[in-house]
């Protein structure tokens, strides 16, 4: 990689605006009605109508295109609109391409939606049961044969490798799921609103794939999430203060798979992730001690625990520690394992939250916050920061 400064994104954009749909098992409504739901109530929180936004960007896995939400939510001309790939990795992304086009000044204002129905329709746990024939395919194919059918099985690979190398059991990875269902029990937006769980309740959880018990995965959510992007010139004159993007970066490592990169040197790193971390700090001016709060991509526990070594947060092996001792407000909203599962948009939106100083549990003086998108596929990630 080459060893570029300070890109000239940095500080040029900010989250103006968020909205969501209720978090459920069975929203009753189509994914398409989701997604304009989640987008208007991002506008009206920014204080813009449809008629301000001339840019969309959302995941290619989503199933609402950006001309059919900017019909059905009354918007004019669009100048902008752009998909991002790789699942949850894209989450940050969709950020960085709305920030990209207002720095350029290909658009003003800029909306980046996830909407689907992932308990009641298409459930991803359930694993893979078609493809198409594709060269992304094919990669996956060496596995399937082999049982390792569902994100789970994949994960569970570098889970048990990590585990070894590092001399831990599987319960190295409850702090990681005690601490985000702890945040949960006080957000009442969140599925597990009221229901905090210990130790001792993740190692009674079932095995899903050994050494990954049940309390280790995340949900399966119905819902939308929005988020509207502009200047911080035009954000200033907006209802709520901006969360500036201080950093945007996406990164993909040497023998990159989608969720199967088995064959790599090492399975206890996400080089994926490593390649974000330099170029978020290397952006920002900032490392891993400037940081308030951590709202960091949890589909799987140990993918969290990886994370925090490939940012710098502690050393090779020792995240479980880290967690277990709170060295960081990690996933305030209670994160995909407690609030819901919309592939890391709903912690961009608490990142934004956390800015404001509006969140359910607010870190008190939080001003510089690290978001993080899907782990075990090419990915993305964001630092927050106040204006000023």
């Amino acid at each position: 990689m080459s060893a570029r400064g300070r890109d000239p994104l940095s500080g040029r954009a900010a989250v103006a605006g968020i909205g969501a749909t209720e978090f459920s098992k069975d929203s009753g409504r189509s994914e398409l009605r989701l997604a304009v739901e989640a987008v208007r109530a991002a506008l009206d929180d920014a204080g813009l109508t449809p008629g301000d936004v001339d840019g969309l960007v959302t995941f290619t896995m989503d199933t609402s295109p950006e001309i059919t939400v900017a019909q059905a939510c009354g918007m004019g001309d669009l100048s902008f609109f752009s998909r991002v790939h790789y699942g949850g990795g894209a989450a940050c992304a969709t950020v960085l391409q709305a920030a990209l086009a207002v720095a350029a000044g290909v658009a003003e204002v800029v909306v980046c939606y996830r909407a689907f129905n992932e308990r009641s329709g298409r459930r991803f746990g359930a694993g893979v049961q078609h493809r198409e024939p594709s060269a992304e395919g094919a990669a996956v194919g060496w596995a399937l044969p082999f049982g390792l059918l569902t994100p789970a099985s994949w994960v569970a690979m570098a889970a048990q490798r990590y585990l070894h190398r590092y001399g831990l059991t599987p319960e190295a990875f409850g702090h990681v799921a005690v601490v985000d269902r702890r945040y949960a029990a006080t957000n009442p937006a969140a599925h597990f609103y009221g229901r905090p769980i210990t130790l001792a309740d993740h190692a009674a959880s079932r095995w899903i794939v050994e050494p990954l018990r049940l309390l280790d995965c995340c949900q399966e959510t119905d819902g939308g999430q929005a988020l509207v992007v502009t200047s911080v010139e035009r954000a200033r004159d907006l209802p709520y203060p901006p969360a500036v993007v201080a950093a945007a970066a996406q990164g993909a490592g040497r023998g990159q798979e989608q969720m199967t990169s088995f064959y790599r040197d090492d399975l206890t790193g996400l080089p994926e992730t490593g390649v974000v971390a330099r170029r978020l700090w290397r952006t920002a001016g900032l490392g891993p001690g400037d940081i308030d709060v951590g709202i960091l991509y949890d589909h799987f526990t140990p993918f969290v625990l990886m994370q925090l070594e490939e940012f710098g947060f502690c050393g090779r092996g020792e995240a479980a520690d880290f967690v277990a001792e709170e060295r960081l407000p990690l996933n305030t909203h209670g994160g995909q394992l407690g609030e819901a599962y919309l592939h890391g948009m709903n912690g961009i939106a608490e990142g934004v939250r956390q800015v404001r100083g509006t969140a359910v549990n607010q870190v008190p003086g939080a001003s510089r916050v690290l978001v993080t998108a899907g782990t075990g596929v090419p990915t993305s990630g964001l630092v927050l920061t106040g204006d000023g």
